[in-house]
């Protein structure tokens, strides 16, 4: 197959981060991204998930927005914490 100097650095520097371990790697991983999307998935896959957080909304299992950045904060703060 052959590629542009373009793509070539940057298939290069994926399989150098450790993102593909090959170009057949990463060819096969884009192929399978690429039938996903052409797939006729008619999200049946989702319906347990979206059926469970409708449940936790009913039930009123919910955060607001500041809870949630409040949650996020502390959580960043205790790993960062941890580093020093």
């Amino acid at each position: 197959m052959k590629l542009t100097t373009e793509q070539e650095a940057w298939l290069t520097a994926h399989i150098e981060s450790g993102e593909f371990s090959s170009p057949e790697d990463a060819l096969a991983q884009f192929i399978d991204e690429r039938i996903a999307e052409e797939s006729d998935d008619d999200m049946t896959w989702a319906k347990p998930y979206f059926d469970e957080g409708m449940a936790d909304i009913a039930r009123g299992d919910v955060l607001t927005l500041e809870e949630h950045r409040a949650r996020n904060k502390a959580r960043v703060a205790a790993i960062q914490s941890r580093k020093s």
